[in-house]
């Protein structure tokens, strides 16, 4: 199966409930709201998630959240992170009033880090997650790095490694849509982790 099937739809499962993510400074309207959406949603039980600081320059308002996706005491599969951003006046370069910025990471089959199609599908996974949540957005944009590594001389018996790293950030279209937001990144971890599928004949990306 290719790379483009590879990515094929598939929605995660959710399970357990983060609590205790909002900080304690006062609220606007709408960044409450986005912090209230956080606090509900019901992530799947290989998604772990921790809040941590968030950046304080960027918007007045901002929540992060960081996440390890697998087995909880193992090697994670992926990691990355989630920040929240909102200004109520707005950004101009935001074109909207709430902007999500993610990063992710997972180590990938050293094959795969040479198919050219690679930093497609990766974008793709999050375009995907965003139309398969119901998720409006404006002004997407990011970075997908895929690398290759091979040890040689006494670093010759070290195993070869390819990684995938994905810089991206979107704005909401549309007000009420943050736990769309949210299911739409827990997605794109999950593709990027390669989880088993969740619907017949979906396949998971392979993994070291």
């Amino acid at each position: 199966m290719d790379l483009v099937q590879r990515a094929a739809l598939f929605r995660g499962i959710t399970q357990a409930k983060l609590a205790d993510v909002i900080t304690e400074m006062p609220r606007t309207d709408s960044f409450a709201g986005v912090e209230a959406a956080v606090s509900a949603f019901r992530w799947r039980p290989d998604v772990h998630i921790v809040e941590i600081a968030s950046p304080q320059r960027l918007a007045p308002y901002s929540l992060a959240l960081e996440a390890d996706v697998g087995p909880e005491d193992d090697t994670p599969l992926a990691s990355g992170r989630l920040v929240v951003l909102h200004n109520p006046a707005g950004e101009e370069t935001w074109q909207g009033t709430t902007r999500f910025i993610s990063y992710t990471h997972a180590d990938i089959e050293p094959e795969m880090a040479t198919d050219p199609l690679m930093a497609d599908v990766a974008w793709l996974w999050l375009t995907d997650a965003l139309h398969r949540s119901g998720a409006d957005y404006v002004a997407a944009g990011g970075t997908v790095t895929v690398m290759a590594s091979r040890a040689y001389g006494e670093l010759d018996a070290t195993p070869p490694r390819a990684e995938v790293e994905m810089r991206c950030s979107w704005t909401s279209a549309t007000t009420g849509q943050d736990a769309r937001h949210v299911a739409a990144w827990q997605e794109l971890l999950c593709q990027v982790a390669g989880l088993e599928p969740l619907v017949d004949g979906i396949t998971s990306l392979g993994r070291r």
